[in-house]
């Protein structure tokens, strides 16, 4: 059994340095079978999520070849193929890394169940998070619920240093067959805007690897102030589409964030506490898994907000007649991405200009986003909405013309992305009508929209419907 192979259950985790679950399987001196099983939960997700998927699988999969390895491909229910490729190969087990969010986590309890109960290795790893959602307590021993405290005590936490990627991977005598990743199409969802939003993704392991130091030699200083102008668009990391899909690992960003901290760099902590903000999401939702699907805060299963309706999907093709918001929605159309400033006026004017349920936004950003993480999605729009982890949340209504003041005062941002807002409008203005179905029928040369609602009367009314709910 010892020349027995181990199978490597690769999900959000492409990359082979600062790997845990590698680590442990190379020190045990088998032959490795680096597997991704496109399973229901894997093919349950949006188009853009999936596009982003299949070129991080195409990515890593080179990367592999490139250490004597390969990549197999499987579709399927993950147990019932895991099962089917140890009877094909006579391996010992599997191993993997963790995930958190209710749906892997039965999955995997099963798969380990079942290869256990047949004296097979079964083990997880971490390498998704800094720290276990379990192993970050309050001083009463139960999860935090406010984020300030959740940082304070992550910042003393030491993190494990960053780990190597191995040079050579040893592979079985023979492969077992895999799909073809075109034979997925993992793009097919995206139609035309595939084309569009591909040369805007930085895609696997090397790229991130690159975009971290350009941002740790450069942009981070003035990272504080910059970070929220989103005409800026070096300003930010760009890394968050990486580590949605782990081919970045969070202890990488951590380790260059706390030294160039240590060196007296000024925009070092903000990003670090940007890093655990996601930790925090990911922390929340192993604990409150609820967070994902109903309104985290207790008393708001009442609250009149509107389901799907047509002012929603005004918003959602970037026609609310309010520039800040369309052109936060185009961006995201044509590059994958959303600025996060932007993120949180375009929620905050759905769920409260237009009082429209946060679920409503959840769902088409995981329609649409290539950084799509099911926690800090989820967190995000609860946290804007005022259902979420938040202090003082209900009146905190973002008004998109002061925000489009504040931080696009020379509307660099809003005429970068909205082709009706100049005479001759860009190339990436452009891009959103060649991005977006053709059942839409926009067209850049129609007069730009009027606004949907006025600013201070859907201000008042959110005002009114939450003191009404929470009444």
């Amino acid at each position: 059994m010892t020349d027995a192979p181990l199978i490597l259950w690769f999900r959000r985790d492409l990359r082979l340095a600062d790997h845990p679950m590698l680590v442990a399987a190379l020190a045990s001196g088998r032959a490795l079978l680096p597997v991704f099983v496109l399973d229901p939960e894997a093919g349950a997700m949006g188009a853009a999520a999936r596009f982003r998927l299949g070129l991080a699988l195409g990515e890593f999969a080179k990367a592999l070849e490139a250490r004597g390895s390969r990549l197999i491909l499987r579709r399927g229910a993950a147990l019932p193929v895991l099962e089917a490729l140890i009877a094909e190969t006579g391996a010992a087990g599997v191993f993997w890394q963790r995930l958190y969010d209710p749906a892997s986590k039965a999955r995997d309890a099963a798969v380990k169940a079942a290869l256990k109960g047949r004296g097979l290795l079964a083990q997880s790893h971490p390498g998704q998070l800094l720290h276990e959602p379990w192993e970050v307590e309050t001083g009463q021993g139960g999860p935090y619920r406010v984020f300030t405290p959740y940082w304070r005590a992550c910042r003393v936490l030491p993190v494990a240093a960053p780990l190597p990627a191995p040079k050579h991977l040893p592979g079985p005598e023979r492969w077992p067959a895999s799909d073809r990743l075109e034979e997925w199409a993992p793009g097919a969802g995206m139609r035309r805007g595939a084309a569009v939003v591909a040369r805007w993704q930085r895609v696997g392991e090397a790229a991130a690897l690159a975009r971290l130091d350009a941002f740790a030699g450069g942009a981070m200083a003035a990272y504080p102030a910059e970070r929220d102008i989103p005409a800026l668009s070096g300003a930010t990391s760009g890394l968050s589409e990486n580590l949605a899909w782990g081919e970045i690992a969070p202890a990488r960003l951590w380790a260059v964030g706390f030294r160039a901290m240590q060196e007296g760099n000024p925009g070092a902590e903000t990003f670090l506490k940007e890093l655990v903000w996601r930790e925090f999401a990911w922390h929340l939702t192993h604990h409150y898994p609820q967070i994902l699907t109903e309104s985290w805060r207790e008393g708001w299963g009442r609250f009149p907000w509107r389901g799907d309706n047509p002012q929603a999907e005004r918003w959602r093709r970037g026609m609310t007649g309010e520039p800040f918001v369309d052109a936060a929605m185009r961006e995201m159309y044509v590059t994958g991405r959303m600025h996060n400033r932007a993120r949180m006026v375009v929620a905050s004017y759905l769920t409260k200009h237009l009082l429209t349920d946060w679920r409503v936004g959840q769902a088409w950003f995981a329609e649409c986003l290539t950084d799509w993480d099911p926690a800090a999605n989820a967190m995000g729009w609860q946290w804007v909405a005022g259902s979420g982890p938040d202090a003082a949340p209900y009146f905190r209504i973002f008004n998109p013309a002061g925000q489009a003041v504040k931080f696009d005062p020379d509307q660099i941002y809003r005429r970068r992305w909205v082709a009706e807002l100049s005479r001759r409008p860009g190339a990436e203005a452009l891009s959103f009508f060649d991005a977006v179905p053709k059942s839409w029928g926009l067209d850049p040369a129609a007069p730009y929209p009027m606004p949907l609602v006025d600013l201070a009367e859907g201000r008042a009314a959110a005002l009114a419907a939450y003191a009404e709910g929470k009444s």
